[in-house]
Protein backbone atom coordinates (compact mmCIF):
# COMPACT_ATOMS: atom_id res chain seq x y z
CA UNK A 1 0.00 0.00 0.00
CA UNK A 2 2.57 2.50 1.25
CA UNK A 3 5.02 1.31 -1.91
CA UNK A 4 1.60 2.24 -3.83
CA UNK A 5 1.37 5.57 -2.67
CA UNK A 6 4.75 6.82 -3.08
CA UNK A 7 4.61 5.82 -7.23
CA UNK A 8 1.77 7.97 -7.30
CA UNK A 9 3.48 10.53 -5.67
CA UNK A 10 6.15 10.28 -7.72
CA UNK A 11 4.16 10.63 -10.81
CA UNK A 12 2.48 13.77 -9.51
CA UNK A 13 5.60 15.28 -8.76
CA UNK A 14 8.06 14.44 -10.66
CA UNK A 15 11.00 13.48 -8.46
CA UNK A 16 11.51 9.53 -7.25
CA UNK A 17 10.05 8.55 -3.74
CA UNK A 18 13.25 7.63 -2.10
CA UNK A 19 14.80 11.04 -2.92
CA UNK A 20 11.56 12.93 -1.89
CA UNK A 21 11.62 11.35 1.29
CA UNK A 22 14.83 11.69 2.26
CA UNK A 23 14.34 15.51 1.13
CA UNK A 24 11.27 15.66 3.64
CA UNK A 25 12.95 14.05 6.43
CA UNK A 26 16.30 16.84 6.27
CA UNK A 27 13.41 19.35 5.74
CA UNK A 28 11.94 18.38 9.48
CA UNK A 29 15.36 17.90 10.68
CA UNK A 30 16.01 21.49 9.71
CA UNK A 31 12.93 22.78 11.21
CA UNK A 32 13.20 20.97 14.40
CA UNK A 33 17.00 21.98 14.50
CA UNK A 34 15.87 26.01 13.59
CA UNK A 35 13.05 26.02 16.09
CA UNK A 36 15.55 24.20 18.94
CA UNK A 37 17.98 27.26 17.96
CA UNK A 38 15.89 29.81 18.05
CA UNK A 39 13.63 28.52 21.08
CA UNK A 40 17.19 28.37 22.66
CA UNK A 41 18.10 31.59 21.81
CA UNK A 42 15.17 33.20 23.25
CA UNK A 43 15.87 31.08 26.62
CA UNK A 44 19.32 32.97 26.66
CA UNK A 45 17.80 36.38 25.96
CA UNK A 46 15.32 36.38 28.77
CA UNK A 47 16.84 37.63 32.57
CA UNK A 48 15.66 40.02 35.16
CA UNK A 49 12.34 40.33 33.49
CA UNK A 50 11.37 36.85 33.79
CA UNK A 51 12.52 36.27 37.11
CA UNK A 52 10.46 39.83 38.55
CA UNK A 53 7.70 38.32 37.02
CA UNK A 54 7.86 34.94 38.59
CA UNK A 55 8.38 36.83 41.83
CA UNK A 56 5.37 38.21 41.48
CA UNK A 57 3.12 34.86 41.98
CA UNK A 58 4.43 34.25 45.35
CA UNK A 59 2.07 32.01 48.03
CA UNK A 60 1.00 35.16 49.00
CA UNK A 61 -0.31 35.68 45.65
CA UNK A 62 -0.89 32.35 44.82
CA UNK A 63 -3.36 32.51 47.90
CA UNK A 64 -5.15 35.98 46.66
CA UNK A 65 -5.87 34.32 43.62
CA UNK A 66 -7.11 31.07 45.04
CA UNK A 67 -9.29 33.01 46.79
CA UNK A 68 -10.64 35.13 44.19
CA UNK A 69 -11.44 31.73 42.42
CA UNK A 70 -12.75 29.93 44.95
CA UNK A 71 -14.99 33.12 46.14
CA UNK A 72 -16.38 34.12 42.90
CA UNK A 73 -15.89 31.98 40.15
CA UNK A 74 -14.72 33.00 37.23
CA UNK A 75 -16.11 36.34 37.40
CA UNK A 76 -12.76 38.19 38.05
CA UNK A 77 -10.68 36.34 35.44
CA UNK A 78 -10.42 39.21 33.42
CA UNK A 79 -8.20 40.79 35.82
CA UNK A 80 -5.73 38.41 34.54
CA UNK A 81 -6.33 39.88 31.08
CA UNK A 82 -6.31 43.52 32.06
CA UNK A 83 -3.33 43.60 34.39
CA UNK A 84 -1.32 42.20 31.71
CA UNK A 85 -0.50 45.31 29.85
CA UNK A 86 -0.48 47.97 32.45
CA UNK A 87 1.89 45.78 34.47
CA UNK A 88 4.33 45.01 31.37
CA UNK A 89 4.29 48.90 30.71
CA UNK A 90 5.40 49.61 34.13
CA UNK A 91 7.86 47.44 34.57
CA UNK A 92 9.32 48.29 30.95
CA UNK A 93 9.66 51.74 32.35
CA UNK A 94 11.73 50.40 34.83
CA UNK A 95 13.83 48.36 32.90
CA UNK A 96 14.17 51.45 31.12
CA UNK A 97 15.58 53.73 33.60
CA UNK A 98 17.43 51.20 35.29
CA UNK A 99 19.55 50.68 31.53
CA UNK A 100 19.77 53.94 30.42
CA UNK A 101 20.59 55.55 33.97
CA UNK A 102 22.96 53.12 35.20
CA UNK A 103 21.47 53.18 39.03
CA UNK A 104 18.40 51.46 40.35
CA UNK A 105 14.85 53.24 41.19
CA UNK A 106 15.68 54.68 44.67
CA UNK A 107 19.06 55.98 43.14
CA UNK A 108 17.43 58.18 40.91
CA UNK A 109 14.15 59.29 42.89
CA UNK A 110 17.04 60.45 45.62
CA UNK A 111 18.46 62.90 42.50
CA UNK A 112 15.25 64.27 41.60
CA UNK A 113 13.11 64.28 44.58
CA UNK A 114 12.71 65.57 47.62
CA UNK A 115 14.49 63.10 50.51
CA UNK A 116 11.08 63.06 52.77
CA UNK A 117 8.70 61.03 49.39
CA UNK A 118 12.31 58.80 48.83
CA UNK A 119 12.71 57.72 52.65
CA UNK A 120 8.77 57.70 52.91
CA UNK A 121 8.32 55.10 50.18
CA UNK A 122 11.56 53.41 51.12
CA UNK A 123 9.96 53.03 54.70
CA UNK A 124 6.85 51.58 53.55
CA UNK A 125 7.90 49.17 51.29
CA UNK A 126 10.53 47.44 53.88
CA UNK A 127 7.24 46.92 56.21
CA UNK A 128 4.97 45.43 53.24
CA UNK A 129 8.11 43.91 52.24
CA UNK A 130 8.92 42.18 55.67
CA UNK A 131 5.47 40.93 56.11
CA UNK A 132 5.11 39.15 52.68
CA UNK A 133 8.48 37.50 53.55
CA UNK A 134 6.93 36.56 57.02
CA UNK A 135 3.72 35.22 55.01
CA UNK A 136 5.26 33.78 52.37
CA UNK A 137 7.62 31.54 54.79
CA UNK A 138 4.78 30.86 56.84
CA UNK A 139 3.24 29.10 53.25
CA UNK A 140 6.24 27.59 52.29
CA UNK A 141 6.45 25.72 55.44
CA UNK A 142 2.42 24.39 55.60
CA UNK A 143 3.05 23.23 51.74
CA UNK A 144 5.95 21.44 53.25
CA UNK A 145 4.06 19.54 55.89
CA UNK A 146 1.36 18.64 53.21
CA UNK A 147 3.65 16.01 51.79
CA UNK A 148 6.17 15.82 54.66
CA UNK A 149 3.62 16.28 57.58
CA UNK A 150 6.18 14.60 60.12
CA UNK A 151 8.65 17.90 59.56
CA UNK A 152 8.30 20.54 62.13
CA UNK A 153 6.83 24.30 61.37
CA UNK A 154 9.56 25.65 62.73
CA UNK A 155 12.45 23.84 61.15
CA UNK A 156 10.71 24.75 57.43
CA UNK A 157 10.31 28.38 58.28
CA UNK A 158 14.07 28.44 59.81
CA UNK A 159 15.13 26.30 57.11
CA UNK A 160 13.90 27.93 54.10
CA UNK A 161 15.19 31.30 55.70
CA UNK A 162 18.52 30.56 55.76
CA UNK A 163 18.80 28.89 52.59
CA UNK A 164 17.60 32.18 50.55
CA UNK A 165 20.16 34.00 52.61
CA UNK A 166 22.79 31.73 51.84
CA UNK A 167 22.16 31.72 48.33
CA UNK A 168 22.07 35.67 48.06
CA UNK A 169 24.89 35.96 50.47
CA UNK A 170 27.56 33.49 49.47
CA UNK A 171 26.50 32.47 45.81
CA UNK A 172 28.48 34.43 42.53
CA UNK A 173 25.66 36.65 40.97
CA UNK A 174 25.48 35.25 37.72
CA UNK A 175 24.84 31.73 38.96
CA UNK A 176 22.02 33.14 41.81
CA UNK A 177 20.63 34.83 38.13
CA UNK A 178 20.75 31.48 36.58
CA UNK A 179 19.08 29.59 39.73
CA UNK A 180 16.22 31.94 40.01
CA UNK A 181 15.75 32.56 35.87
CA UNK A 182 15.64 27.91 36.18
CA UNK A 183 13.31 27.85 39.22
CA UNK A 184 10.77 30.78 37.36
CA UNK A 185 9.93 27.00 35.95
CA UNK A 186 8.14 25.94 38.75
CA UNK A 187 5.14 28.40 37.69
CA UNK A 188 4.24 25.86 35.24
CA UNK A 189 2.87 23.49 37.39
CA UNK A 190 0.07 25.88 38.04
CA UNK A 191 -0.33 25.73 34.10
CA UNK A 192 -0.55 22.04 33.90
CA UNK A 193 -2.90 21.61 37.30
CA UNK A 194 -5.79 23.45 35.19
CA UNK A 195 -5.51 20.64 32.62
CA UNK A 196 -6.15 18.10 35.33
CA UNK A 197 -9.55 19.42 36.07
CA UNK A 198 -12.81 19.19 34.40
CA UNK A 199 -12.17 22.67 32.94
CA UNK A 200 -15.52 24.73 31.28
CA UNK A 201 -12.96 26.61 28.68
CA UNK A 202 -15.70 28.33 27.08
CA UNK A 203 -16.52 30.05 31.03
CA UNK A 204 -13.30 30.66 31.20
CA UNK A 205 -12.97 32.40 27.75
CA UNK A 206 -15.57 34.49 28.21
CA UNK A 207 -14.79 35.40 31.46
CA UNK A 208 -11.23 36.52 30.21
CA UNK A 209 -12.78 39.13 28.08
CA UNK A 210 -15.84 40.40 29.39
CA UNK A 211 -15.41 42.06 33.02
CA UNK A 212 -17.86 41.62 35.47
CA UNK A 213 -17.86 43.24 39.21
CA UNK A 214 -19.87 43.56 41.84
CA UNK A 215 -19.68 46.75 44.30
CA UNK A 216 -19.56 44.82 47.79
CA UNK A 217 -16.64 45.82 50.16
CA UNK A 218 -15.61 42.05 50.08
CA UNK A 219 -14.98 42.38 46.07
CA UNK A 220 -13.54 45.37 46.37
CA UNK A 221 -10.93 44.29 48.79
CA UNK A 222 -10.15 41.31 46.82
CA UNK A 223 -9.61 43.52 43.23
CA UNK A 224 -7.13 45.57 45.71
CA UNK A 225 -5.23 42.88 47.08
CA UNK A 226 -5.13 41.55 43.38
CA UNK A 227 -3.55 44.85 41.81
CA UNK A 228 -1.56 44.92 45.06
CA UNK A 229 0.08 42.12 44.60
CA UNK A 230 0.33 42.06 40.68
CA UNK A 231 1.74 45.26 40.22
CA UNK A 232 3.50 45.81 43.72
CA UNK A 233 6.12 48.24 44.53
CA UNK A 234 8.99 45.52 45.23
CA UNK A 235 8.65 44.14 41.48
CA UNK A 236 9.57 48.33 40.67
CA UNK A 237 12.78 48.57 42.68
CA UNK A 238 14.18 44.93 41.51
CA UNK A 239 13.56 45.30 37.89
CA UNK A 240 15.46 48.42 37.76
CA UNK A 241 18.24 47.21 39.92
CA UNK A 242 18.46 43.42 38.20
CA UNK A 243 19.14 45.70 34.91
CA UNK A 244 21.86 47.85 36.68
CA UNK A 245 23.19 44.21 37.75
CA UNK A 246 22.73 42.73 34.44
CA UNK A 247 25.41 45.61 32.74
CA UNK A 248 27.85 45.35 35.75
CA UNK A 249 28.10 41.12 35.19
CA UNK A 250 29.15 42.54 31.24
CA UNK A 251 32.18 44.52 33.31
CA UNK A 252 30.38 47.98 32.80
CA UNK A 253 31.33 48.47 36.02
CA UNK A 254 31.24 52.63 36.34
CA UNK A 255 27.27 54.58 36.35
CA UNK A 256 29.19 56.82 33.55
CA UNK A 257 30.30 53.67 31.79
CA UNK A 258 26.47 52.33 31.86
CA UNK A 259 25.07 55.26 30.54
CA UNK A 260 27.32 55.57 27.79
CA UNK A 261 26.25 51.76 26.40
CA UNK A 262 22.92 51.37 25.86
CA UNK A 263 21.65 50.63 22.19
CA UNK A 264 18.48 49.81 20.67
CA UNK A 265 19.17 46.19 20.63
CA UNK A 266 19.67 45.91 24.19
CA UNK A 267 16.53 48.09 24.61
CA UNK A 268 14.10 45.59 21.99
CA UNK A 269 15.66 42.42 24.61
CA UNK A 270 14.85 44.32 27.18
CA UNK A 271 11.40 44.76 26.00
CA UNK A 272 11.10 41.17 24.93
CA UNK A 273 12.20 39.95 28.26
CA UNK A 274 9.93 42.04 30.26
CA UNK A 275 6.66 41.19 28.34
CA UNK A 276 7.80 37.29 28.41
CA UNK A 277 8.22 37.38 32.26
CA UNK A 278 5.00 39.33 32.56
CA UNK A 279 3.01 37.04 30.67
CA UNK A 280 4.31 34.45 32.61
CA UNK A 281 2.86 36.24 35.93
CA UNK A 282 -0.25 36.83 34.13
CA UNK A 283 -0.76 33.37 32.75
CA UNK A 284 0.00 31.64 36.16
CA UNK A 285 -2.34 34.19 37.98
CA UNK A 286 -5.39 33.36 35.39
CA UNK A 287 -4.71 29.34 35.54
CA UNK A 288 -4.82 29.18 39.84
CA UNK A 289 -8.33 31.27 39.47
CA UNK A 290 -9.88 28.94 36.98
CA UNK A 291 -8.67 25.70 38.47
CA UNK A 292 -9.61 26.80 42.17
CA UNK A 293 -13.07 28.29 40.11
CA UNK A 294 -13.79 24.83 38.77
CA UNK A 295 -12.50 22.82 41.86
CA UNK A 296 -13.50 24.86 45.42
CA UNK A 297 -16.03 27.24 43.50
CA UNK A 298 -18.01 24.57 41.85
CA UNK A 299 -18.01 22.27 45.21
CA UNK A 300 -18.94 24.77 47.54
CA UNK A 301 -15.34 25.75 48.88
CA UNK A 302 -15.23 29.20 48.81
CA UNK A 303 -12.85 30.60 52.28
CA UNK A 304 -9.36 30.01 51.34
CA UNK A 305 -6.91 31.64 54.12
CA UNK A 306 -3.60 30.38 52.69
CA UNK A 307 -2.32 29.14 49.50
CA UNK A 308 -1.91 25.78 51.66
CA UNK A 309 -5.09 25.45 52.14
CA UNK A 310 -6.14 25.69 48.78
CA UNK A 311 -3.74 22.64 47.94
CA UNK A 312 -5.49 21.14 50.99
CA UNK A 313 -8.75 21.60 49.45
CA UNK A 314 -7.83 20.58 46.03
CA UNK A 315 -6.81 17.15 47.85
CA UNK A 316 -10.28 15.31 47.83
CA UNK A 317 -11.72 17.12 44.79
CA UNK A 318 -8.99 17.29 42.36
CA UNK A 319 -6.50 13.93 43.06
CA UNK A 320 -3.41 13.42 44.81
CA UNK A 321 -1.32 14.89 41.60
CA UNK A 322 -3.38 18.03 41.31
CA UNK A 323 -2.53 18.73 45.07
CA UNK A 324 0.78 17.76 45.19
CA UNK A 325 1.13 19.83 42.18
CA UNK A 326 -0.28 22.61 43.80
CA UNK A 327 1.92 21.91 46.88
CA UNK A 328 4.96 22.06 45.34
CA UNK A 329 4.26 25.29 43.22
CA UNK A 330 3.91 26.93 46.60
CA UNK A 331 7.87 26.25 47.84
CA UNK A 332 8.86 26.50 44.29
CA UNK A 333 7.49 30.22 44.23
CA UNK A 334 8.83 31.07 47.62
CA UNK A 335 12.38 30.25 47.16
CA UNK A 336 11.63 32.72 44.18
CA UNK A 337 10.25 35.11 45.55
CA UNK A 338 11.94 35.77 48.99
CA UNK A 339 15.08 36.53 47.99
CA UNK A 340 13.34 38.69 45.57
CA UNK A 341 11.25 40.86 48.26
CA UNK A 342 14.48 41.05 50.53
CA UNK A 343 16.50 42.06 47.75
CA UNK A 344 14.45 44.94 46.47
CA UNK A 345 13.87 46.57 50.19
CA UNK A 346 17.47 46.42 50.44
CA UNK A 347 18.27 48.17 47.07
CA UNK A 348 15.82 51.04 48.07
CA UNK A 349 16.91 51.50 51.62
CA UNK A 350 21.18 51.30 50.15
CA UNK A 351 20.81 53.28 47.60
CA UNK A 352 18.46 55.99 49.74
CA UNK A 353 21.23 56.32 52.32
CA UNK A 354 24.11 56.30 49.68
CA UNK A 355 25.55 52.67 50.80
CA UNK A 356 27.01 50.32 48.75
CA UNK A 357 24.70 47.75 46.95
CA UNK A 358 24.51 45.01 44.93
CA UNK A 359 24.12 41.12 44.69
CA UNK A 360 27.65 40.78 42.81
CA UNK A 361 29.37 42.33 46.06
CA UNK A 362 30.86 40.36 48.73
CA UNK A 363 29.29 40.40 52.22
CA UNK A 364 32.16 42.62 53.35
CA UNK A 365 31.60 45.22 50.25
CA UNK A 366 28.07 45.88 51.08
CA UNK A 367 27.20 45.01 54.81
CA UNK A 368 24.72 47.75 55.27
CA UNK A 369 23.04 45.77 51.71
CA UNK A 370 23.23 42.59 52.90
CA UNK A 371 22.87 43.48 56.88
CA UNK A 372 19.36 44.90 55.31
CA UNK A 373 18.48 41.60 53.38
CA UNK A 374 19.24 39.62 56.76
CA UNK A 375 16.89 41.85 58.98
CA UNK A 376 13.64 42.29 56.47
CA UNK A 377 14.01 38.57 56.39
CA UNK A 378 14.39 38.00 59.95
CA UNK A 379 11.82 39.59 61.11
CA UNK A 380 9.53 37.89 58.51
CA UNK A 381 10.43 34.39 60.30
CA UNK A 382 10.07 36.34 63.57
CA UNK A 383 6.18 36.96 62.15
CA UNK A 384 5.58 33.32 62.36
CA UNK A 385 5.90 32.99 65.79
CA UNK A 386 4.68 36.14 67.48
CA UNK A 387 1.19 35.58 67.03
CA UNK A 388 0.57 38.45 64.00
CA UNK A 389 -2.24 36.86 61.96
CA UNK A 390 -0.23 36.40 58.55
CA UNK A 391 -3.56 37.02 56.60
CA UNK A 392 -4.69 40.01 58.58
CA UNK A 393 -1.25 40.94 57.85
CA UNK A 394 -1.22 40.39 54.45
CA UNK A 395 -4.07 42.32 53.96
CA UNK A 396 -2.85 45.26 55.85
CA UNK A 397 0.42 44.90 53.54
CA UNK A 398 -2.35 44.80 50.45
CA UNK A 399 -3.54 48.36 51.66
CA UNK A 400 0.53 49.87 52.30
CA UNK A 401 0.75 48.89 48.99
CA UNK A 402 -2.61 50.39 47.56
CA UNK A 403 -0.79 53.63 49.45
CA UNK A 404 3.01 53.53 48.22
CA UNK A 405 1.96 51.96 44.63
CA UNK A 406 0.59 54.85 43.05
CA UNK A 407 3.15 57.62 44.80
CA UNK A 408 6.02 55.38 43.16
CA UNK A 409 4.03 54.88 40.02
CA UNK A 410 4.05 58.67 39.73
CA UNK A 411 7.47 58.85 40.43
CA UNK A 412 8.13 56.19 37.84
CA UNK A 413 5.95 57.81 34.84
CA UNK A 414 7.96 61.53 35.62
CA UNK A 415 11.25 60.10 35.43
CA UNK A 416 10.90 58.21 32.01
CA UNK A 417 9.22 61.04 30.48
CA UNK A 418 12.14 63.66 31.18
CA UNK A 419 14.01 63.89 28.32
CA UNK A 420 16.83 65.30 30.39
CA UNK A 421 17.02 61.95 32.52
CA UNK A 422 16.10 59.27 29.51
CA UNK A 423 17.72 61.18 26.23
CA UNK A 424 16.57 59.39 22.98
CA UNK A 425 14.60 56.69 25.59
CA UNK A 426 12.25 58.69 26.86
CA UNK A 427 8.85 57.17 26.94
CA UNK A 428 6.54 57.44 24.03
CA UNK A 429 3.09 59.47 24.55
CA UNK A 430 1.35 56.39 24.69
CA UNK A 431 3.15 55.06 27.51
CA UNK A 432 2.66 57.83 29.11
CA UNK A 433 -0.84 57.42 29.21
CA UNK A 434 -0.99 54.13 30.33
CA UNK A 435 1.62 54.92 32.90
CA UNK A 436 -0.78 57.86 34.82
CA UNK A 437 -4.13 55.43 33.77
CA UNK A 438 -2.14 52.96 36.13
CA UNK A 439 -1.37 55.24 38.94
CA UNK A 440 -5.14 56.82 38.96
CA UNK A 441 -6.35 53.43 39.08
CA UNK A 442 -3.70 52.19 41.96
CA UNK A 443 -4.84 55.66 43.67
CA UNK A 444 -8.53 55.21 43.13
CA UNK A 445 -8.67 51.20 44.01
CA UNK A 446 -6.37 52.01 47.04
CA UNK A 447 -8.42 55.24 48.39
CA UNK A 448 -11.72 52.49 48.18
CA UNK A 449 -9.84 49.81 50.22
CA UNK A 450 -9.10 52.17 52.66
CA UNK A 451 -12.83 53.83 52.96
CA UNK A 452 -14.01 49.48 53.33
CA UNK A 453 -11.33 49.07 56.27
CA UNK A 454 -12.00 52.11 58.59
CA UNK A 455 -14.90 53.27 57.95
Amino acid sequence: MEEKIGKEIEKVVGVPADVLDKTVSMSENFVKSKNVKKAGNYWRSLGPGLTTGASDDDPSGIATYSQTGAQYGFQLAWLATFTFPLMSIVQEMCARIGLVTGMGLAANIRLHFPRWVLYLTTALLFIANTVNIGANLGAMAKATQLIFPDVRFVTLVLGFALVGLALQIFVRYEKYAKYLKYLALILLSYVLVAFTVNMDWGLLLKSMVIPSITFSREQIILITAILGTTISPYLFFWQTSQEVEEKIFKGQSSIKLRQEHVSKKEIKLMRQDVWSGMFLSNIVMLFIIATTAATLHANGVTNIQTAADAAAALRPIAGEYTYILFALGIIGTGMLAIPVLAGSASYAMSESFGWKTGLYRKLKEANAFYGIIIISTLIGVAINFIGIDSIKALIYAAVVNGLVAPVILALIVIISMNKKVMGDHVNHPMVTFFGILITVIMAVVGLATIFFLFF
